[in-house]
């Protein structure tokens, strides 16, 4: 890639602004392709319920990290760094330009700033708090996890039991809040240089936004796409079928919830990932908010980067 670090631009910001498709516009403009920064389009089948950009909307530009592993497959920040950073440098050789797009913030800070050192598991300590969850439940340990570090636990979702039961262990292990230790590592392994924008738009318009896409995901089939996993052997304990969505669908199939109910308690729990989102995205440092109705300051702001 030579000595000088390759330029990237990273857009992301809450769930349902338009990203993806503001996205393609700037890459038809600058010569770019796009590599996905979204956890959940990395899985394949998995489609309604990720909002993914289909082939026939891309517009002729290349996307890339999008439906590479099975939603059974083990899939996390390290693994798309290193995915990540071999498909830069393969589209910076071509001559090529690159967005990073997606509205996952761990792995765009993982990308830009490196991973952390964290102490390996220890068998012990895992089994301790996995009885503790048994004693407890998932809801319990997420409640102590607010208590020990309630700065990390915004970030991670009440039913994520994955990065609960890994965050406690790493609190166990080192006796300091997981927070301290991302504050102290300040992601300094820069081997790009990027420029990184959140998108934002009116708070209220967000949400009525995000209420209208949870109606279209239900109109294009989200239930069929949720019994066709189930029934291709993706069942509901997976971290994949845990998201947004498909965990609902899971109890309307079952039996436990209506439709309506569902749909309610997809629109609710959207918002609050949105939240999530935003509280994150506000901690990260040189964020540019560009409005997301105001492309030509986008535009701007992207070319004279490029050009500086």
């Amino acid at each position: 890639m030579g000595d000088a670090k390759p330029k990237i631009v990273i857009i992301t910001g809450p769930t349902a602004t338009g990203k993806s498709r503001l996205a393609i516009e700037m890459a038809r403009d600058f010569n770019a392709e796009i590599i996905n920064a979204d956890s959940m389009q990395v899985y394949r089948y998995m489609n309604i319920g990720t909002a993914k950009v289909l082939e026939e909307e891309r517009k002729g530009i290349p996307h890339h990290l999008i439906d590479i592993v099975d939603p059974d497959q083990e899939f996390n920040a390290a693994i798309y760094r290193r995915l990540a950073i071999e498909k830069i440098k393969e589209i910076y050789e071509r001559g090529k330009r690159c967005l990073i797009v997606g509205g996952t913030g761990l792995y765009i800070r993982t990308l830009l700033g490196g991973l952390m050192r964290l102490p390996p598991g220890v068998k012990g300590v895992r089994e301790k708090i996995q009885k503790e969850m048994e004693e407890i439940g998932l809801q319990g340990l997420y409640q102590r996890l607010k208590e020990l570090d309630p700065e990390a636990a915004i970030n991670i979702h009440p039913r994520d039991r994955i990065r609960i039961t890994r965050t406690l262990e790493v609190i166990e292990l080192t006796g300091k809040r997981f927070s301290e230790l991302v504050r102290s590592h300040r992601f300094g392994d820069n081997l790009f240089e990027g420029l990184k924008i959140s998108l934002f738009m009116d708070r209220g318009a967000l949400y009525d936004r995000i209420n209208r896409r949870t109606l279209k995901m239900i109109e294009e089939g989200l239930l069929d796409e949720t019994k066709w996993l189930l029934k291709h052997g993706y069942g509901p304990e997976l971290k994949s079928m845990q998201s947004i969505g498909y965990r609902h669908m899971v109890r309307v199939i079952q039996g436990e919830w209506s439709m309506d109910t569902a749909i309610r308690l997809i629109q609710r729990d959207t918002r609050r990932y949105a939240k999530r989102q935003i509280t994150w995205f506000k901690k990260e440092r040189n964020m540019l908010w560009i409005d997301v109705s105001d492309k030509e300051r986008l535009r701007r702001k992207i070319e004279y980067f490029y050009e500086a």
